[in-house]
């Protein structure tokens, strides 16, 4: 087939992709980032649907919407049945766990955040009733001309701290801010695009393929295009978590494709130019016939890819299964470097993982 030119919707996905991180959103603090979502679909004339949960669903293609099944999914609405395209916005981040003495916070993790990449990162505090805060994350005594055991001390939640940038000696001077246990910790995502093409930044897990899924959904209604079944975007939150495509799974859906970061590293063989078609994670086997159909579409559309098994990864489509949907399941997405850290990704895998939801969905199902 004649090869698809993609390179505004590839523009417009990295755009979409600056918009949604420069919204602060860790796993638990999600509303800001999903009114974001809500008004960038709809600019594109769909009609989006918020979640009990805080997530979005939002047709795509196929017959008049329908409202989400209360139980499990039935392969009742087109001849095919439905499918399910999953990318989440929330994010990786910290909670605040104690008020030390000297007014700095000790925080627990929310999802992976990882305390050996979080140190010496700016992050903002918000609290439940004052306002927001700035602050860093630090290793405890961090100066390296006063504390002899820097470089041997091993990095946990409990040897790192955020320092406030605000007046404060005590645990009183901190909760006089408003600054409570339970308050939210976000970590400055860092964003820049490269003139070769790279996309760097914290948190391009999920939030470059929500901005992918915006981008396919710019495609299908500026193509005019028809396809021959219900085809459902579902922006999730608490994947980071485990649970976030569990629920509000639309009726008559039958496959699931979560469309999240694609793993780059030692042993495996994609690239972040490519796009990545898993094959196997930590929950197992992917759907064989999926993976296979995703393979041959990749070919056909001349799309990069490459096939992998990551072996520490779970993702929101199984999350789906377990809750109970009988579905048929895949997962792909852009190779992402340096995951669950300072992660880079390049437009050519952008554009290979938008070119394989094309080819996929409008050309050879």
């Amino acid at each position: 087939m004649k090869k698809l030119n993609l390179k505004k919707y590839t523009d417009f996905a990295l755009e979409e992709a600056l918009k949604l991180l420069s919204v602060d959103s860790p796993t638990g603090y999600t509303k800001d980032v999903a009114d974001l979502v809500v008004k960038e679909f709809s600019a594109l004339g769909y009609k989006p649907e918020s979640t009990v949960k805080g997530g979005i669903l939002i047709k795509l293609a196929g017959g008049e919407a329908v409202k989400p099944a209360k139980g499990k999914s039935k392969a009742k609405a087109t001849p095919k049945g439905g499918l399910l395209l999953e990318a989440h916005a929330d994010t990786l981040g910290g909670m605040v766990k104690t008020i030390k003495g000297d007014g700095r916070l000790e925080i627990t993790p929310l999802g992976g955040m990882n305390p050996n990449n979080a140190e010496t990162e700016n992050v903002r505090v918000v609290t439940k009733s004052s306002g927001i805060y700035e602050g860093t994350c630090q290793l405890v005594n961090a100066s390296i001309h006063v504390n002899m055991e820097y470089s041997e001390t091993q990095r946990k939640w409990s040897t790192v701290e955020i320092v406030l940038d605000e007046k404060v000696k005590s645990k009183e001077d901190t909760e006089k801010l408003g600054i409570a246990v339970g308050d939210i910790v976000c970590f400055e995502p860092r964003t820049r695009i490269t003139k070769s093409g790279y996309i760097k930044s914290r948190f391009l897990d999920d939030k470059l393929s929500v901005a992918i899924l915006l981008a396919y959904a710019k495609y299908l209604k500026e193509e005019k295009v028809s396809i021959d079944r219900d085809v459902w975007a579902y922006v999730t939150v608490y994947e980071e978590v485990g649970h976030g495509g569990s629920g509000s799974v639309p009726a008559g859906i039958t496959e699931g494709i979560s469309v999240d970061m694609g793993c780059v590293g030692e042993g495996l063989t994609c690239t972040e130019r490519q796009v990545s078609i898993c094959a196997k994670d930590s929950g197992g086997p992917y759907n064989y016939e999926v993976v296979k159909a995703l393979t041959e579409a990749a070919k056909k559309t001349g799309a990069d890819y490459a096939v992998d098994i990551y072996p520490g990864y779970g993702s929101d489509v199984e999350a789906t299964l377990r809750a109970g949907h009988d579905i048929i399941h895949g997962l792909i997405g852009p190779g992402v470097y340096a995951s669950h850290g300072y992660e880079r990704s390049h437009r050519d895998g952008v554009e290979n993982t938008l070119r394989l939801l094309v080819g996929y969905t409008v050309y050879t199902i």
